[in-house]
């Protein structure tokens, strides 16, 4: 009954998110906190490239944020915002996580908040 208009309000806050993501040139993945330890995992299992080309898009959205002002245009229009890159790395990391604990075994990354 309320699914079609659940789905229109979904797909309206999808593309704010997006466009509020590209005034800063983010992607969605930017924003995963790594204080969560699946998280940290996640993104030690990138390629160094990647984990360098995240922190300079956080650097440069701290920057214009500071500076009260956006990318132009042309630059928000070539952003990706919802192109994932540590969402799938993540899901694989919770599958193991969730795996070694129905097999009852140790944990192969420290998993206790230092």
């Amino acid at each position: 009954m309320f699914e079609p208009a659940i789905a229109a309000f979904a797909k309206r806050y999808q593309g704010w998110v997006g466009a509020e993501l590209s005034k800063y040139g983010l992607r969605y993945d930017d924003l995963l906190c790594d204080y969560d330890l699946d998280v940290a995992e996640a993104l030690k299992r990138l390629p160094q490239e990647e984990r360098d080309l995240r922190m300079q898009r956080l650097k440069r959205a701290m920057d214009l944020s500071m500076k009260h002002i956006n990318l132009s245009k042309e630059e928000q229009a070539k952003q990706t915002p919802f192109l994932w890159y540590v969402t799938p790395v993540l899901r694989e990391v919770e599958a193991e996580r969730d795996e070694r604990a129905a097999l009852g075994t140790g944990q192969p990354y420290n998993r206790q908040i230092p």
